[in-house]
Parts: structure tokens; sequence; C-alpha cells
């Protein structure tokens, strides 16, 4: 039987360059009016009983080629369970190497988060009477920026993911925190939700969840390196958002997102902001301590380089905000490789984990209000 290659579906990317038999020579596409691309996400017809070999074979231009070394890609027959592929990385080609008995095969750089079960879940969680949604504004392919609003306090709580498409487990990580703010018998979302507000947007960049981007916008920007100017013409997404902040503005914000190279999930900060105050400090350390404690798939060793006094990027969320509102915030990055220091050897970081995680920062949040409340 022919083996049927196919990405045309949400979030989906691949291109077929050449097939012999079961071995495919494959490329990934970039991301519309950009040079971005690292996510692949497609679906294999007629292999049932075939050992695959499937050559990536663009993977020395991706955007993050250090993040291959050590990668596995995730496969799955029903789309809802993502299991890890032998794989390896060799000259610029990503090579995975699989054998199913069923007639189709999908395989992605993570499991995916698609826009329709964004919008069956936005959907659920807006029925609820504790729950207020709103359209903040549209994307540019006129898809909604929603936000969902929980809680009465006074502190303000902003949780925004999924500014890089590709970064799927950052929405899964959204649903885990917004499943259990929402939880009427949790005790800990009951706390939180007398003492904070929470504005949620799940997905910040849908049109480059459908388009199949890794990184980009329908225009080809980076919303991430937008937030210091956002505009109409180039980033709707984060103009919305950012007004709204300017509203509501932030005491605690957390980014979330993955990260193609580092094997451990990490906070990133906002130590170079020229404003910065040792007690906006000292509680981003203490929470970053507070959910290493609690949760073993954190830790606090491996992340980013630290930015100088007075030269932190200022274009990207976290720090426009802790500059902007003198607010604690925080990106959290997760792995497309694994939490190294424990791993899972079936299913790699996974959609589980990643909600996991989501409810162990609400604790470690819940740990520390006392203090923001003394800010």
């Amino acid at each position: 039987m022919t083996i049927i290659v196919t990405s045309a579906f949400d979030s989906g990317n691949i291109r077929l360059l050449k097939a012999d038999g079961p071995v495919l020579d494959l490329e990934i596409r970039q991301d519309a009016h950009s040079d971005f691309y690292q996510w692949f996400h497609f679906r294999l017809s007629g292999v049932r009983g075939q050992a695959l070999t499937l050559r990536i074979t663009n993977c020395a231009g991706a955007a993050y080629p250090m993040g291959w070394p050590g990668y596995q890609a995730r496969v799955s027959t029903d789309r809802e369970t993502w299991f890890l592929a032998d794989t390896t990385y060799e000259d610029g080609t990503l090579t995975i190497q699989v054998e199913t008995d069923t007639d189709l095969l999908w395989l992605a750089y993570f499991a995916p988060y698609s826009m329709e079960r964004h919008h069956d879940f936005v959907a659920t969680l807006a029925e609820l009477s504790d729950v207020r949604h709103r359209t903040l504004g549209t994307s540019l392919d006129g898809q909604p920026i929603d936000c969902l609003t929980i809680g009465e306090g006074p502190l303000t709580v902003w949780l925004y993911a999924r500014q890089h498409p590709g970064e799927s487990m950052a929405e899964w990580w959204m649903e885990g925190a917004l499943e259990r703010l929402v939880d009427p018998d949790d005790a800990v979302a009951r706390a939180l939700r007398q003492r904070c507000t929470f504005h949620c947007v799940p997905n910040m960049n849908p049109d480059g969840s459908v388009r199949g981007h890794l990184r980009t916008n329908a225009a080809g920007v980076n919303l991430n390196r937008e937030w210091h100017a956002p505009s109409d013409e180039r980033s709707p997404e984060v103009l919305c958002v950012r007004n709204a902040m300017d509203e509501a503005p932030p005491v605690f914000a957390m980014d979330i997102h993955g990260d193609e190279a580092i094997a451990a999930n990490f906070l990133a900060g906002f130590e170079g902001i020229p404003s910065l105050t040792e007690r906006q400090e000292e509680l981003y350390h203490l929470f970053a301590r507070t959910l290493e404690r609690i949760c073993p798939d954190f830790q606090t060793e491996e992340g980013y380089e630290l930015s100088r006094p007075g030269e932190a990027n200022l274009s990207m969320s976290t720090t426009q905000l802790a500059e902007r509102y003198g607010c604690v915030s925080m990106t959290l990055e997760m792995p497309f490789k694994d939490h190294a220091p424990l791993a899972d050897p079936l299913h790699g970081w996974s959609p589980d984990r990643s909600k996991a995680l989501a409810r162990s920062c609400l604790d470690a949040l819940h740990q520390i209000l006392p203090e923001l409340e003394q800010r």
C-alpha cells in the first residue's frame, strides 16, 4: 500500500520530498513571511506493519538546531496519547524510526493543542457562572483573542500562553491551571479566587497555531518581541492584551512557553530592567524556590543567561510588564525534550505533566500570597 503524507489540517506542517517505500524524506515548512521553522505535525496513512524511516532533512537550518540532539519525536495512533519515537539527529537530518499495527499514524514535534480543543475548552468554561469571558481583540486572520476572568480578590494576576504557537505545551499548561481554578472542591483554588482576580489568555497566537508555525503570527512577527510597541498592523494580538493589562495592571504575571534545547523546566525573569527593585527580585526568587520545593518537575539550576543591570530586552513581555507595572512577572519554560531530572522514557514531557506543573504553580502562588499582599 502506498504511504500517504498529509499536513492539511489544524497546526499541520510538513512537506514530502521523496518516498522509497517505507523510507520518506521530508522537510519542515517555514513560518509564513519568516525564516523560523522547527514545528512539524503530519499524518501518515497506509503504514500498518511497515518499519518506517522518516528523515526530516532540513533540520540544520531550523530556528534552534541545538534542540535536535537528544530530542525524540512524538507519535500517536489516536491523537490523544502521544509516545516517544526512536529519534536520532546527524548531519542536519532528524531520523524517526517507528512501526505500528494501525493504518494511520500521527507525528508531531510535541503533542498538539488544536484550535478546536481551544474553542471547546473556552466554551465549557464560559458557561460557568463564576467565569467571565471577553474577546480582547482579534488576530490578523480575524480569530478572537479569548480572555477568561476568574476570582474576585484584590491581587490582579495575568496568565497568558502560546505567544509562540509551536510551543503547544503552553496551552496544555493553561488547561491545567484553568481546570484547577474553577474547581469548586479545591481549597487552594477557593482561596486563590477569594484573594486574587485571574485574567487568563490561553492562546495569544491563534493564527500561528492553525498555520503550523513555530514562532510567529500571520505576518511572520514574533509576538514576544512586540511588547514595547505593539501595533494593529503587525501585532494586534499583543496590543489588545497589553491594553487590557493597562486597565487591570498585574501584580503577578506568568508567560508560558516551551524551550527547544534545555531539558528541564525553568523560569526566566526580569533582572535587567532599569527600574528593578529589591522587593521585585525577592518575590520572584521566593516563587521559584517555593515551586522547586513542592514540585519535582521544576528546578532552578539550569536556565537562560541573566541580563546585566539595565540591559533587559523590554520588547519581551516579562521584562516589559515588570518595568511597566512594577509587578512580579516571569516566563515559564517547559522542555520539548524532557525534564531530565525526572525523565519519562515512554511519554517524555507530556500534556499531563504540563497540566500537573500548572497546578503546582498555583500551589506556589498560594503559598507566597502573604508576601505579595505586603509588596
